[in-house]
């Protein structure tokens, strides 16, 4: 079939919640075989508030035997492979991942193929409508309008060359080259909008104005305009298949924040909780923590005599709508990552259906707090400090693959375990990528990270990338080498910082005369408050402490003194002013 909708639900039925209404025609035309295709989805509610409403069309190009074939693998592949992404990853990265692979196999194929007309080839366009945004991708010929306020818009550039008065080749298209290069962009929505798909066989016959005066009847489905604008192609004389697919948007989520608030607080804050204690279906065995933020116990769960972490908000926080909403985030982020180095944080429906309480049910790591294990190790060798830079650096990456950035990483949020191995333990201020699309009333304008590890661009007010974890790791490392930090907290601690220059690095040397060279240069380049001489990759600041930096290492010798060393430079300086007030004194008395 050239077309499918894959809804799971009656559109119209949704309230207070991002709704699309699709209808789609395609046909033939003259010719014998229709090789356009189009195929969305709107999948159920909890679904589309992290991955959103997906449609997309495809021309399948006509010189190749396989074009039908390519342009009906591509929307169906997409449409599977898009809703497969990780939920933490944004409509970008997961679109540009799928039609990535998606190439790269159309591709393979016809590079396989022994005929040049083999290959499978297609023009690809489509849109994802998640919260108030819809994202646009784009490749080859096919187009995409949109209808707002009665005027039709093209949001598309083809990607051909004309050869002659009425031919083109196509420039850009799915499978055509190695290399894929997609035209994104994004745009606010708003209610009523109809945004129109077609191929060439439609918009290269009528203008725009013909397709507005179908796209302004309000009073037919949206499948009767699309068959109209095809029926419409082809009485002009249309003599390729002809295919248009119209999105309507029916409503949008609602901003407001009584409503937040109210789903925010549904769930009772725990009362302080004692050893002995039962809540729900756990016995309280030990406090681990209480804190102002925070309430952290050792819990066996009567039912399966299984130990577990119970974390619990204060009732400080009870009405702070952004501390309950990064708490709420920390559920949803730890049961999503699966690795040895992070905590893991179970779905409460495992343990308990209902329960009128707000905590999460963790992991219960058994050892030490980073903070403590520095403690009891003021002096440790540059290899346990490796090895635990190497295991921070391999949890801190799983979350980056996940499109995510911690931003509050510090000796007290990571855990050594009896093993020597590490756990980062607190999620609730990370950074998710396709959280941050989903629009939210709350604007929470606190910093995240702790003072003195936070990375610079947090305090100047840039959102954090996941060289900003490089930094905060940086530090980590200079303090278990040194007991210090490289930077005064005060800067940061005050918030005045307005320039990078604001941030002054202490050489580990001053500090602890053992580290040599080469690690604090790695350490300086980790920890650099400009963020673009900061290291691209955790894995180039590992390799460094492991083994010297040549080029980094001549740089520092070729320095003047006052760069290289400038504890010596003044000591030089001195010197030399001290002589020379001696040597006036000297001259005056003779």
């Amino acid at each position: 079939m050239p077309g499918l909708n894959l809804s799971q639900e009656n559109p119209k039925q949704a309230t207070n919640d991002l709704s699309v209404a699709f209808g789609g025609f395609s046909a033939a035309g003259i010719k014998a075989e229709n090789q356009d295709a189009f195929i969305a989805q709107q999948p159920p509610p909890v679904i589309r508030k992290h991955k959103g409403n997906a449609l997309c069309i495809a021309d399948g190009v006509s010189c190749s035997d396989d074009a039908k074939q390519a342009s009906q693998l591509s929307v169906t592949t997409f449409i599977n492979d898009y809703y497969s992404t990780p939920d933490a990853w944004s409509v970008k990265d997961s679109v540009a991942r799928v039609l990535s692979s998606l190439n790269s196999w159309l591709y393979h194929h016809g590079k396989q193929a022994s005929y040049k007309q083999n290959r499978m080839v297609t023009t690809f366009s489509g849109l994802v409508f998640k919260s108030n945004t819809a994202y646009l991708f784009h490749i080859g010929d096919s187009r995409v309008y949109l209808l707002r306020d009665g005027k039709l818009r093209l949001l598309t550039q083809d990607h051909s060359q004309y050869v002659s008065a009425d031919k083109t080749y196509l420039t850009r298209a799915l499978g055509m080259d190695s290399h894929l290069e997609v035209d994104f962009q994004s745009l606010e929505l708003q209610v009523g909008d109809r945004f129109l798909l077609t191929t060439d066989g439609v918009h290269d016959v009528l203008t725009n104005e013909q397709m507005m005066s179908v796209l302004n009847r309000s009073s037919e489905s949206l499948e009767t305009l699309a068959r109209e604008l095809c029926d419409m192609a082809l009485r002009e004389g249309s003599e390729d298949n002809v295919t248009a697919f119209i999105a309507e948007v029916e409503s949008l989520p609602i901003q407001n924040i009584d409503e937040v608030s109210r789903q925010l607080t549904a769930l009772k804050i725990p009362p302080v909780l004692h050893r002995g204690a039962k809540i729900d279906d756990f016995q309280i065995e030990n406090v681990l923590h209480s804190g102002t933020r925070s309430h952290a116990y050792v819990a066996k769960h009567l039912k399966t005599n299984n130990e577990y972490v119970l974390k619990m908000p204060t009732e400080n926080f009870s009405d702070d709508l952004g501390y309950l909403e990064g708490f709420i985030r920390e559920q949803w982020i730890g049961s999503r990552l699966n690795s040895r180095g992070i905590m893991k944080i179970f779905p409460r429906s495992q343990f308990q259906q209902k329960s009128p309480f707000l905590y999460h049910v963790c992991e219960y790591v058994r050892g030490r707090t980073l903070r403590q294990w520095m403690y009891d190790n003021p002096s440790p060798s540059f290899t346990e400090v490796r090895h635990l830079t190497s295991e921070i650096i391999s949890a801190v990456r799983v979350m980056q693959r996940q499109s995510m950035v911690h931003r509050d990483l510090k000796p007290e949020n990571i855990m050594v375990t009896e093993n020597n191995k590490i756990k980062l333990i607190d999620f609730g201020t990370v950074q998710v990528a396709g959280l941050e699309e989903i629009v939210s009333p709350i604007e929470d304008e606190r910093l995240a990270g702790a003072v003195g590890y936070i990375a610079p661009e947090y305090v100047l007010g840039q959102k954090g990338v996941h060289r900003s974890d490089i930094f905060s790791i940086g530090v980590i490392v200079y303090e278990m080498l040194t007991g210090e930090l490289p930077y005064k907290p005060t800067l940061m601690q005050r918030q005045h910082a307005t320039t990078f220059s604001d941030w002054q690095y202490i050489r580990a040397q001053k500090v602890n005369k053992a580290v040599p060279d080469w690690i604090d240069l790695a350490i300086r380049k980790a920890t650099e408050p400009n963020i673009s001489h900061r290291y691209h990759a955790m894995s180039e600041f590992l390799q460094d402490l492991k083994t010297p930096n040549r080029q980094m290492l001549s740089k520092l010798q070729s320095a003047p003194l006052l760069e290289r060393n400038p504890i010596a430079f003044w000591k030089m300086l001195s010197a030399v002013l001290a002589l020379i007030i001696i040597i006036q004194n000297i001259v005056l008395f003779r």
